[in-house]
């Protein structure tokens, strides 16, 4: 197999279709990738009681998130220290004890062992505390956001996400009480690569009047490329949005007015988003006040669509496989009618079951196999729209350009290229 920077141009404007299909490519990701880079785990929403627990994937590692007796957050793999098994079987809930169900050795929700039931027989009993579950060396959270890294010695989350946080505290900072993860997540398996889910929603916005056409008028995508930005903070995370006109209508303007739940809703529904958008700019500044997010992306596999509020996990099940997992998010002090209500701006479009989701999945599942097509090995994918392009912005953080700009899927792949090297020679 070619070196991974063969794959990729040094401007990364030609990937290799191999990038996508080839066994080798995706075994040497398990460690570049997913190896060292932080990934998201869950909401603090989701574990909100000592004994809570959700499971997680850091890529194909199943993982226990959970709040332990004493109230912090732990993160540990799902396999038993004994013979292997999983020792937790449910995917969310409130346990004492995960206990393994073939020799029932029990741990604690931290993932301490605590009892081996055959060692009363012995004289020679073992070091318990030697055999706990393995844990994730490094767990962070920033806005109830918790994030679990393999690699020790990987920078700081905060400094990780970088300016992708001045984007991201637009929408959490506009609620007073946060955000709520309601439920647990859809989960369903795609044909497809996991890389081409995490580029739809990284900054490609100007497919929806074409793949989506049913749905998405043309004056809709004209309203995007008038108003719209791509934002590079750095390879590999990327934030695509809108800046409203100063003068701009509420129900213009407004987060969740777009949505099926903001339109039909109801009096109730309405009242609460145009208190929560008269209050944004004391909250987050005039200038993200009329802010209004299409696609996020935060590197590697993490994904928010802001109109729908969901946020999304690309997991690889091998290089023709993805588990996509899929949340939704409303704020947390909005009363629980204004909730549900909200909720169907989620449920209307995405998800499994969803009208542009299900053309999405579509496409990418068509898309691996173009690329897995060995006669077209030779005829690398183009990703040079608007090639040089974009620059500062006097109010932006990171390089901006017009949508149409593929720079954001330009700096995924050098930064993907980059840390495959990295693996390649030990670094």
């Amino acid at each position: 197999m070619k070196s991974t920077q063969a794959l990729v141009s040094d401007d990364a404007s030609w990937v290799s279709r191999k990038c996508w299909s080839d066994p080798a490519v995706y075994q040497r990701e398990k460690a570049a990738i997913f190896g060292r880079n932080w990934l998201f785990l869950g909401h603090e929403s989701q574990i909100s009681a000592p004994g809570d627990f959700v499971q997680a994937y850091m890529g194909e590692t199943p993982i226990i998130l959970a709040r332990d007796e004493a109230g912090d957050i732990t993160a540990c793999v799902n396999s038993c220290s004994h013979r292997g098994l999983p020792v937790c079987r449910a995917d969310h809930g409130n346990a004492r004890r995960f206990v393994c169900p073939y020799h029932n050795w029990s741990y604690t929700v931290g993932g301490d062992l605590v009892t081996i039931p055959q060692e009363k027989a012995l004289a020679q009993q073992p070091d318990k505390s030697l055999l706990g579950l393995k844990r994730v060396p490094r767990v962070e959270s920033w806005q109830g956001m918790i994030f679990g890294c393999f690699d020790p010695d990987i920078m700081p989350l905060d400094a990780y996400l970088g300016d992708m946080r001045f984007y991201l505290d637009a929408f959490f900072d506009r609620f007073p009480g946060g955000v709520e993860f309601l439920g647990a997540p859809h989960r369903w398996l795609i044909d497809a690569n996991w890389k081409l889910p995490v580029e739809n929603q990284l900054g490609d916005v100007n497919h929806g009047p074409f793949l989506h056409s049913a749905i998405i008028p043309r004056e809709a995508q004209d309203a995007i490329e008038a108003l719209g930005y791509s934002v590079v903070t750095e390879p590999g995370h990327g934030a695509t949005l809108r800046l409203m006109p100063e003068d701009a209508a509420f129900e213009e303007v407004a987060w969740g007015m777009e949505g099926m739940g903001g339109i039909l809703g109801g009096e109730e529904v309405q009242r609460y988003l145009k208190e929560v958008q008269d209050e944004a700019a004391a909250r987050i500044g005039p200038l993200r006040a009329r802010m209004k997010g299409l696609t996020y992306g935060i590197y590697p596999n993490l994904s928010f669509l802001w109109s729908n509020t969901a946020f999304k996990v690309s997991h690889p099940r091998g290089p023709n496989r993805v588990e996509y997992w899929s949340w939704a998010v409303v704020p947390a002090g909005a009363p629980e009618s204004v909730k549900r209500t909200l909720r169907t701006n989620y449920s209307s479009f995405f998800g499994p079951g969803g009208l542009l989701e299900q053309e999405d999945s579509e496409a990418w599942s068509q898309q691996y196999r173009g690329c897995a097509i060995d006669y077209a090995d030779d005829r690398p994918l183009y990703y040079g729209l608007g090639l040089g392009e974009g620059g500062p912005h006097p109010d932006l953080p990171g390089t901006v350009s017009v949508t149409a700009n593929e720079h954001y899927a330009r700096g995924f792949f050098s930064r993907w290229r980059d840390d495959m090297a990295r693996q390649e020679v030990g670094v």
